[in-house]
């Protein structure tokens, strides 16, 4: 069983991207659960939802505490939140970011990083700082866990109220071919 945790800020979709997720991973025969996690529900404020997915039926109906994948789709997020709470040895952190790996601070313990300058490709497809789904395509190149096909037909079920379905579904593929995955030592004691 794979456990996903998704940090975004309100306004950003990290819910809609988990609801995404979910159903590309259903697409391709997985069993999955998606949880969202409600709190402050004003833009701008950290938010923060979860997913638990496997190849049999899922019985856990538990809160995720251990995510041994986070995706972080908001750059600025982990300033306010300890976005590696919980993770355990052998985790892989998915980050919207412009820096390098060696400008941020990671523990030990990650055995892979994936960068996605998700906010200039935002910018230039939607005009707006709107991450969710291009981080969506970082999550597929990073794990190879979902296709970024199936993540383009979970997107033609979803409803997009402010942006249509042609420049989310760019925005997938923008970012699976643009993020950076980047091996590191905390895979050898995984």
């Amino acid at each position: 069983m794979r456990e996903v945790r998704i940090h975004g800020r309100g306004g950003q979709g990290a819910v809609l991207a988990s609801a995404i997720l979910a159903g590309a991973l259903v697409e391709e025969g997985r069993h999955v659960m998606a949880i969202p996690a409600f709190g402050f529900e004003r833009r701008g404020a950290p938010v923060v939802a979860f997913l638990r997915f496997d190849d049999k039926p899922i019985r856990r109906v538990t809160n995720i505490y251990t995510p041994e994948i986070v995706l972080v789709i908001d750059p600025t997020v982990s300033a306010s939140v300890n976005v590696f709470a919980g993770t355990p040895q052998g985790s892989t952190l998915i980050q919207a970011t412009a820096k390098e790996a060696e400008a941020l601070a990671l523990p030990a313990h990650l055995a892979r990083v994936a960068l996605c300058d998700a906010v200039h490709i935002a910018l230039d497809i939607f005009r707006r700082p709107i991450t969710n789904t291009i981080m969506l395509g970082a999550f597929a190149r990073a794990t190879g866990l979902v296709s970024p096909n199936s993540l383009i037909k979970a997107l033609e079920q979803a409803d997009f109220r402010d942006a249509g379905l042609k420049q989310n579904i760019e925005a997938v593929q923008r970012g699976f071919a643009e993020t950076r995955v980047l091996e590191l030592d905390g895979a050898a004691a995984a």
